[in-house]
């Protein structure tokens, strides 16, 4: 059976990316989670994952004989092998444009990825508006979400970026999980789009996991004590 290898559910915002496409896809897989316990060289973590992908990282898809990792290469793979599914856009320009979006959100957003890292579990509102009033290259980095959602919104008329759910969607659940813990401000109709993507079955079924699983790691954690000593 098809396998695709993750990290913890409340933090590992690259897993999410290929769980949530599979599941929303209706492919069926198996799950392996490899618990972040460091991420040091002698890590119960790095001695798992080591023998399954030359990074040493999640997530990795393991097809048969084939190891597929990186989270963009699994949703080109898995898009591709599952065409019936269309889970890009049908257009070429509207393709093109989803792969854009992906590409930049994975080598860019640095600051909100940096300052606003994936808690589910965590309720950050209060952090959240210390890092907007006080992180501009934050503010840049919503100000660039709200610019391109509420275009590709306005151009394809929802419900997802272009209409239909695909890759796009699956990409930025991390982002939209991220927007919503620190409670960053949106407009209405991009704070409805974040709403609609937690609402989805495979991201609600996500966010269930990352809930149950209690367990806390103070080096993911950059604003929380132990919430069993606070």
């Amino acid at each position: 059976m098809l396998k695709l290898y993750i990290g913890n559910k409340n933090y590992s915002s690259w897993s999410m990316r290929p769980w949530v496409l599979l599941k929303q896809a209706g492919i069926v897989f198996e799950e392996v989670r490899v618990r972040f316990d460091s991420f040091e060289a002698d890590s119960e973590f790095k001695r798992t994952m080591g023998p399954v992908s030359p990074t040493g990282k999640v997530p990795v898809l393991v097809d048969g004989d084939l190891v597929v990792w990186d989270t963009l290469a699994i949703a080109e793979y898995v898009a591709e092998t599952w065409a019936d599914k269309q889970l890009w856009p049908a257009q070429p320009k509207a393709r093109a444009r989803a792969r854009s979006i992906c590409a930049e959100m994975h080598s860019g957003f640095t600051a909100l990825r940096s300052h606003c890292p994936m808690n589910i579990e965590a309720d950050l509102a209060d952090t959240g508006a210390l890092i907007w009033r006080d992180q501009p290259a934050v503010r840049a980095d919503v100000a660039r979400l709200v610019g391109m959602w509420g275009a590709l919104l306005e151009e394809h008329g929802g419900p997802m970026l272009f209409g239909a759910f695909s890759v796009a969607d699956a990409y930025f659940a991390p982002v939209c999980m991220r927007l919503h813990t620190y409670a960053l401000p949106l407009p209405a109709p991009i704070a409805a789009y974040v709403q609609r993507v937690r609402e989805l079955p495979g991201v609600k079924a996500w966010i269930t996991d990352a809930l149950a699983e209690k367990d806390f790691l103070d080096f993911e954690e950059p604003y929380r004590l132990n919430p069993g000593q606070e």
